[in-house]
């Protein structure tokens, strides 16, 4: 099952001035997220440990990270059993996108302009991790 693909995004009301690899932007935190946390599937681990090792170290992004070694897309295989519990409640239930659009400023006509950096990374990887502790004791 596909959680989530960056061409669902980069079509229809996608702002026509942006590149493709917006549309990815979202999924790749959660992805980059996913990494840092270590829930990560076995999959990456054993056939992408390189770029696993770079999105740990901050040299790749969670996007390139997903536009590289997923094929654009979010699978169950891209992440560990309790990856995928958490993802299957959070991802799935959009709680994921109201956590990742507040981050998004105001003056940002579409979530899709949020720029990929490791800084837009950290405020949404604060809003997941406690989400994620909220799902953990819950």
């Amino acid at each position: 099952m596909a959680y989530d693909r960056a061409d669902w995004h980069y079509g229809g009301d996608y702002p026509d001035d942006l590149p493709e690899e917006n549309g990815g932007t979202h999924i790749g935190f959660f992805l980059a997220w996913a990494i840092h946390n270590d829930l990560v599937g076995d999959f990456h681990l054993e056939e992408s440990e390189e770029s696993v090792k770079k999105v740990k170290s901050r040299e790749i992004t969670g996007r390139e990270f997903l536009f590289k070694e997923c094929d654009e897309k979010l699978w169950e295989e891209d992440l560990s059993d309790e990856g995928n519990s958490f993802a299957s409640d959070y991802y799935v239930n959009d709680t994921y996108f109201s956590d990742y659009i507040s981050v998004v400023p105001d003056e940002l006509s579409s979530m899709y302009y949020l720029e990929d950096s490791w800084d837009n990374y950290d405020r949404v990887a604060e809003k997941i991790s406690n989400s994620y502790l909220k799902w953990k004791n819950s």
